[in-house]
């Protein structure tokens, strides 16, 4: 296991960065996991540390697997792929939409006041969550960002499969990982520690 926990995950991603010589303006994390991560990298990085909000719509079969994800601005993204391999009907992900851009609605208010973004015009961004499976997430939260006047948005994550450089390529300006694990396993797997973070905790986190 290559990480004792999110922050130690953090503290290693932000020697990579600082290694391929990256250098930002802000820091968003996905909450909630991606916060200690995304502290340890803008404490490195010397940068303000934000947030960008998503939420992954769960197969029917099995909720951890996300077959989409719906961001903080109510746009979502869905895995056509996995869609169409589960043969996922379009009531229930009308269902799981809604649900879960309700949960993202309280999300931006609890984080950001209601704000879903933040000012990121003519900024390097880095967006930081705790590791990739699917990317569900990470894309939707991507997307919220490219589709602004970011100069540049990275994606960098602690562990995530060797895959995701090319699956999230079209995603983002660059992506850093600080771990490639074979075989991948769940993202929980490569940490030690990895229990929930705490709304109380992220928010902690964001404010400090």
């Amino acid at each position: 296991m290559p990480f004792t926990d999110r922050t130690e995950g953090g503290e290693q991603l932000a020697d990579r960065l600082v290694e391929t010589g990256v250098d930002v303006d802000l820091v968003c994390a996905i909450p909630r996991g991606g916060l200690p991560v995304g502290r340890a990298v803008a404490d490195r990085l010397g940068v303000p540390l934000d947030v960008v909000v998503a939420t992954k719509l769960g197969a029917p079969s099995n909720p951890e697997l996300a077959i989409g994800a719906v961001a903080g601005d109510g746009s979502y993204w869905l895995n056509d792929d996995l869609v169409g391999q589960l043969r996922v009907d379009d009531a229930y992900i009308q269902q799981e939409r809604e649900r879960e851009a309700e949960v993202a609605r309280r999300k931006v208010a609890d984080y950001r006041g209601g704000e879903p973004l933040p000012d990121v015009a003519g900024k390097r961004v880095v967006l930081v969550d705790d590791g990739i499976a699917t990317g569900a997430t990470a894309i939707a939260c991507l997307r919220q960002l490219q589709a602004t006047d970011a100069a540049e948005v990275i994606l960098a994550v602690p562990v995530a499969p060797a895959s995701a450089r090319a699956d999230l390529r079209d995603e983002a300006d660059r992506v850093v990982v600080a771990d490639e694990p074979r075989p991948f396993q769940a993202v929980g797997r490569h940490y030690r520690e990895f229990g929930q973070v705490t709304d109380a905790e992220a928010i902690d986190l964001l404010e400090q």
